[in-house]
């Protein structure tokens, strides 16, 4: 169950995100005005810009399903510097194939896993506490407020475009 919970749910939020990464850029070209400045905005002066909202994501994506794995060494590394719409745009496709290299089978002690982090001063979590309680909330929360950043813009984007599409069936 944690497989289906990180890595194709993260598929699906990056793909979403992606999408409306790309209305921004057709807004800001219908508005004629620089995409770059809604890259750079925020909602509160001390919160982090889209630009950052978007690496955060992909980073507790990748290091997440990483971590859970036992693989945190071997997860790739970005320096942080994207500040164009197309390098982030590339940076959420390479967190994408990263996530589609695991299966299932990496996951088999993803729950028992003992996960910590240097600012967590030698504390730990069991991999299930640490998918809950962290990295789930963390990946939604980034994403969020990216779409609000949008919104707040006048971005056109809506619950269907932060969910993406639904693998509905007929009744």
């Amino acid at each position: 169950m944690i497989y289906q919970l990180t890595v194709p749910q993260f598929h699906k939020m990056l793909d979403n995100l992606s999408a409306i990464l790309q209305k921004a850029a057709a807004y800001a070209d219908s508005k004629k005005f620089d995409v770059s400045v809604l890259l750079n905005s925020r909602l509160a002066p001390d919160q982090f810009a889209l630009i950052r909202q978007v690496q955060i994501a992909c980073d507790t994506a990748k290091l997440g399903v990483a971590r859970l794995t036992g693989t945190v060494d071997q997860a790739p590394k970005h320096a942080d510097d994207e500040a164009t719409l197309e390098q982030l745009q590339q940076r959420i496709r390479d967190t994408q194939a990263y996530l589609a290299t695991f299966s299932a089978a990496d996951f088999a002690n993803a729950a028992t896993q003992v996960i910590t982090q240097p600012r967590w001063e030698g504390k730990t979590l069991s991999g299930e506490e640490f998918l809950v309680q962290h990295v789930l909330p963390n990946f939604y929360f980034h994403i969020t407020t990216t779409y609000a950043i949008l919104r707040h813009n006048g971005v056109d984007v809506g619950k269907k475009d932060y969910l993406g599409p639904m693998p509905y069936r007929a009744a």
